[in-house]
């Protein structure tokens, strides 16, 4: 691929990447609210909604990266090969993590989160509730050693009571 390809393709992919955080920044519609000490925040009930979000844009930011060094590069490059490897790796983490929350949710909390690390077995657990008990982390637990086969000090559960 010739020099002025590639700075097209890069140049292309910049702008992509402006436009989806433009978007993302206009339709996220999150409520801020402003404590006694005038410093602002994001709501309790918005909070699974704006993680969220801000996983998935972080996540579109490295797949374009990625998109852009597997466009540089010839199939059979070690450079290439990295990147796709890469790539398939944030995408099963993407699926991974959807399924679990669908999981937990079914446990009977109105919304979940989890973060499935891809640079390392870390899996955090972020529920909807005001309180954990041993009984229900150890649910949450059981089910995602069952499905993820991780080591049960790289499982994290953290109760956030958001209003629904």
């Amino acid at each position: 691929m010739s020099n002025k390809k590639k700075i097209i393709v890069m140049s292309s992919l910049v702008v992509l990447l402006a436009a989806t955080a433009v978007f993302n920044f206009a339709l996220a519609n999150t409520d801020s609210v402003t404590s006694a000490d005038g410093v602002e925040g994001v709501t309790t009930a918005n909070y699974f909604t704006t993680y969220r979000s801000e996983r998935t844009t972080t996540r579109n930011e490295e797949l374009v990266q990625l998109d852009s060094v597997i466009a540089l590069y010839e199939e059979g490059d070690e450079k290439y090969e990295a990147a796709t490897e890469m790539k398939m790796e944030i995408v099963a983490a993407m699926e991974q993590e959807l399924v679990l929350e669908n999981m937990v949710k079914s446990l009977g909390f109105s919304d979940a989160v989890v973060s499935v690390s891809v640079d390392s077995d870390n899996v955090n657990v972020f529920i909807n509730s005001s309180e954990l008990n041993y009984d229900t982390a150890l649910s949450i637990y059981n089910m995602l050693k069952e499905e993820t086969e991780i080591v049960a000090g790289n499982i994290i559960i953290m109760p956030v009571h958001a209003e629904s």
